[in-house]
């Protein structure tokens, strides 16, 4: 006689449904995790900017301002230095989200790069200027970081100013690209540490010189 609990020939055996009702279970504790992961993100923002430059802030204070445990921190980040990294990647996918919706509205390379730039400056103004020279100085602390001399945002930047200046004539974009990238977050940088906003007119320049540069480099023998 044929037990009855087992499946006909081509339907569902035990290892299908294990693995189904196993999936989700994990989708959903995925979802709740995905949940604190980005309470503690926003809670350190919030904690890092009213620290600002003065003091760095504890785990306890992080996990105090997300409404979490001291578990729920250490089940995702080995250490505070990790959750920086993790606030660093997050700011630059944030501001390359927002560049690339900015370029967009733009026909022209020329035009494009002028959203690229004026994105940028723009973080150096206002609340949005205080949180990341908060983060940027907690992120000093991390090996892999600005300390260490790789600008957290240099290379997904870099990416969004190719095209571009390849339309532009560059002979190297990649290079030129990779520069300009440099170039515009340093001078962020100087921005937000000086606690200045860019001056009238700083973004026109920055654009005549990159204009100026790739056609510069497309006319000059190679």
């Amino acid at each position: 006689m044929q037990n009855a609990i087992l499946p006909p020939d081509g339907g569902a055996g035990p290892d299908d449904v294990a693995g189904r009702v196993a999936g989700q279970a994990l989708a959903k504790r995925r979802a709740a995790y995905e949940t604190e992961v980005r309470r503690l993100l926003d809670a350190a923002l919030r904690v890092m900017r009213r620290c600002g430059t003065t003091a760095r802030p504890r785990v306890a204070d992080i996990v105090a301002a997300a409404g979490l445990s001291n578990d729920a921190f250490y089940r995702h980040f080995p250490s505070k230095d990790a959750l920086v990294e993790a606030l660093l990647e997050d700011g630059a996918a944030r501001l390359v989200s927002y560049l690339r919706h900015q370029m967009g509205k733009a026909d022209t390379p020329e035009g494009r790069l002028r959203r690229f730039v004026e994105g940028v400056l723009s973080q150096a103004e206002g609340e949005t200027a205080e949180t990341t020279l908060a983060v940027l100085w907690n992120g000093g602390s991390v090996g892999r970081g600005p300390g260490a001399g790789n600008h957290f945002a240099a290379a997904s930047l870099a990416a969004l100013v190719r095209e571009p200046l390849a339309e532009l004539g560059s002979p190297d974009p990649e290079l030129d690209a990779a520069l300009t990238a440099h170039a515009t977050l340093g001078r962020l940088t100087e921005l937000l540490w000086q606690r200045a906003r860019p001056a009238p007119g700083e973004a026109d320049r920055i654009v005549a010189f990159l204009v100026g540069a790739a056609s510069t480099r497309a006319e000059a023998p190679i």
